[in-house]
């Protein structure tokens, strides 16, 4: 199932009789002005998606910093930024996709197949040359799409304590977050045990794209996916994660998430933390 979109792709559906639904989820951890970002350019008939309110639940000890949504309340945000059933859609963001990855995996977990990444996010299109809008345009017509849950994998802290025993379990938080030497937002600093450093940003080439599937194989190859019998991911809040799943999936590899993350586990105190640059 194809993960990404080029910009001159985009540009030719963007110009044709059946135009996609482009989602615009500006998001960046500490960032609260998404929607001012997105005011200030995006992509003609973009539809900004607001990360902490449409992508995700209030924050709960169990649930994490961005508990998923209810099926029902996605749909009612689907149909909001009027995606149409059948429609297809992309969605970027301007840090990589590494927060957009968030709605690719929900939609795509919702059901929805014709769903991608814009490859290298805004700042592709950016390079590109190509024309930005500014201001906060009309919501669009309400579409009429249809989503369910169950398309994508998904894990709890028990299943991802047994992932990092039984199979591979990927932390895709920045190594300095995984060694446990820093710890910005969440209740105590570490990783799962038994949990493998693997950064998100590694996944990206210098220009934000992805790196070709024969590279991002072989990274996961040195980190064991080509062993494991399954494979997990966990980030801070589970938003990264989704980004890490994508990457998985261009490398040819199948990844369950673990949406509460290091910010549902670290809440639980009789769950332990790992320190170092080892599992």
């Amino acid at each position: 199932m194809t993960v990404t979109t080029t910009v001159s792709e985009l540009r030719e559906l963007l110009a044709s009789g059946e135009p996609p639904a482009v989602l615009d989820v500006r998001w960046a951890l500490g960032d609260p002005h998404g929607r001012d970002h997105y005011a200030e350019g995006h992509i003609p008939g973009a539809v900004y998606v607001d990360l902490d309110t449409e992508l995700a639940t209030p924050p709960s000890a169990e649930g994490g910093r961005h508990p998923l949504p209810d099926s029902g309340d996605l749909q009612d945000a689907a149909r909001r930024w009027g995606i149409r059933q059948g429609q297809r859609v992309v969605v970027h963001d301007d840090v990589g996709n590494t927060a957009a990855a968030r709605a690719w995996w929900l939609l795509r977990h919702a059901g929805l197949t014709r769903v991608t990444l814009l490859d290298g996010a805004l700042g592709a299109w950016r390079s590109a040359g190509l024309p930005l809008d500014s201001g906060i345009p009309a919501a669009p017509p309400p579409g009429d799409v249809v989503l369910g849950s169950g398309g994508l994998p998904v894990t709890d802290a028990d299943g991802a304590a047994e992932l990092a025993l039984s199979g591979l379990l990927l932390d895709a938080r920045a190594a300095e977050r995984y060694r446990g030497e820093v710890e910005p937002v969440d209740p105590r600093a570490g990783h799962i045990p038994g949990a493998v450093s693997a950064p998100t940003g590694e996944n990206l080439a210098p220009d934000g794209t992805f790196l070709p599937p024969e590279e991002l194989r072989k990274r996961f190859e040195e980190k064991g996916a080509a062993d494991a019998a399954r494979i997990g991911v966990y980030c801070g809040s589970g938003v990264t994660a989704a980004h890490q799943i994508a990457a998985l999936e261009i490398a040819g590899f199948e990844a369950v998430l673990f949406p509460g993350s290091w910010s549902a586990w670290s809440a639980d105190p009789a769950r332990p933390a790992a320190k170092g640059k080892h599992p």
